[in-house]
């Protein structure tokens, strides 16, 4: 089996909770886990930012980017931030078909920009 380009983190807050990893565990159902997960490995994981300006995600400004998947019932919005050599980091994800609201939308790339902010704080704090 090859290795994928691009390694997939989950974003870590200072308590050690990784919020996207929950929601894809604890409240997706058993189908949108399968396919999110396959989505990820498959096209995140090969792609990378290269998702951007194709059906798959777009760039939102200030570091950030949205992968997008439509399958089915399923409206998959995960909101990354690459970084290094060739490493994703999920920052928030949601299933837009539960709630296509454009209020929800942006609550949500708030929140992945507050996780962003605080990531990148604690990585200056590590260095320092």
């Amino acid at each position: 089996m090859v290795a994928p380009r691009f390694t997939l983190e989950f974003y870590k807050d200072a308590t050690g909770r990784k919020p996207v990893l929950e929601w894809l565990r604890n409240k997706a159902s058993v189908s949108t886990r399968r396919v999110a997960g396959t989505a990820l490995r498959e096209i995140l994981q090969e792609q990378g930012i290269g998702v951007c300006g194709t059906a798959f995600g777009r760039q939102l400004g200030g570091g950030l980017f949205e992968f997008r998947l439509r399958e089915s019932d399923l409206l998959l919005r995960a909101f990354c931030h690459a970084y290094g050599e060739k490493v994703i980091l999920l920052l928030a994800a949601y299933d837009k078909s539960e709630d296509p609201s454009a209020k929800r939308q942006k609550k949500e790339i708030e929140l992945a920009r507050r996780r962003l902010t605080d990531w990148q704080q604690r990585q200056r704090q590590r260095r320092s």
